[in-house]
């Protein structure tokens, strides 16, 4: 436990003024944002939301994986969702290295990830498009959902749409 010992002492003090007990885990906006796991994104504070008011879906590079659509499919049709955003991030790691990079990266410490897809970023843009279009395209979500994309710059704060 010592290792996260700093994280459960900021916890106590957390739950001490703790007042969010009142959500009911439904997003209160409709929105489900899809973003980076990236520390330096504050989906919350930089859209003006409030806790319970969104999903947040984060993973490496804010890509639409299949857990991602999964997820999605239950917030619409559970949770209250009715929008999505899509929102990578500039100086983004994953547009810095390829697959292929990755699994050298990891064979050399002796791991072998050849099962998995890190569905890195070569071009943000063109991934971002067709992360829009798996959504928009997916028979397992409302036709007609609004869906937009839309990076998010980590050295200004705003948030650029895409187009």
């Amino acid at each position: 436990m010592d290792a996260f010992d700093d994280l459960f002492a900021a916890n106590a003090e957390f739950a001490r003024t703790f007042r969010g007990s009142d959500l009911t885990g439904r997003a209160a906006r409709g929105l489900a944002v899809v973003t980076c796991m990236d520390s330096r994104i504050d989906p919350l504070g930089l859209l003006g939301l409030q806790p319970g008011d969104a999903k947040i879906l984060r993973n490496a590079g804010a890509r639409v994986t299949d857990d991602v659509l999964r997820t999605l499919v239950l917030a619409v049709y559970l949770l209250g969702v009715e929008r999505v955003l899509v929102m990578p991030h500039t100086d983004c790691g994953m547009t810095k290295a390829t697959d292929a990079d990755v699994h050298q990266l990891t064979r050399d410490q002796g791991v072998d990830t050849r099962s998995l897809e890190f569905h890195m970023v070569p071009d943000q843009t063109e991934a971002l498009v067709h992360d829009l279009t798996r959504i928009t395209s997916s028979p397992f979500l409302p036709a007609g959902m609004p869906v937009v994309g839309a990076v998010y710059d980590v050295k200004t704060g705003r948030l650029i749409p895409l187009g």
